[in-house]
């Protein structure tokens, strides 16, 4: 295990708004940024689509995300050769990963359910470490939100996994 590195990623989901409440369906974007906890450096980034096997990308998921159904069409690919490419460009099981929240369950369910093996063991929930240094036992904060607080300005658009993950590996360089 790598205990050097921590590698941040965020995921895009298929997404709906019925009668104002939100859904999500199968992985479109998985973003991820790696850091060097020696050197406090974000060291590489990465950005893939994926295409989901029985979900559409909605009108609503479009205005969220940016992340149009052509884009998917013309540059996503299944979620197993995108696994395949994560861990061949980022690690896998010798890696930490971390997200804000419980991606990895998401990104666990999605795998379990497509019968692809899980693409690492070690995770760090980010959220919760956040919650837990800054006292706020039973206060849900967002990720931009806490990142601002900390005098970390927010680059990009939001809901993007790129973006995200980036923002994400910027927050994380001050708390791990």
């Amino acid at each position: 295990m790598n205990y050097n590195r921590v590698v941040c990623f965020d995921l895009e989901m298929c997404c709906w708004n019925v009668d104002g409440k939100g859904t999500t369906g199968e992985i479109i974007e998985i973003g991820l940024a790696e850091i060097d906890l020696a050197s406090k450096r974000i060291v590489k980034r990465a950005q893939y689509y994926v295409k989901p096997e029985r979900d559409q990308v909605s009108q609503f998921c479009v205005e969220l995300t940016g992340i149009t159904p052509r884009k998917i069409e013309k540059q996503g690919r299944p979620l197993e050769q995108v696994i395949q490419s994560m861990i061949k460009n980022f690690g896998g099981t010798n890696k930490i990963y971390a997200s804000w929240g419980r991606d990895d369950l998401i990104f666990f369910n999605e795998c379990e359910s497509k019968g692809i093996p899980f693409p690492f063991k070690e995770f760090i929930n980010l959220a919760t470490l956040y919650r837990i240094q800054h006292r706020l036992k039973d206060k849900r904060i967002g990720h931009k939100q806490a990142q601002e607080s900390q005098g970390i300005a927010w680059e990009g658009r939001q809901h993007s996994g790129y973006v995200d993950a980036y923002n994400l590996a910027k927050l994380a360089l001050t708390m791990l």
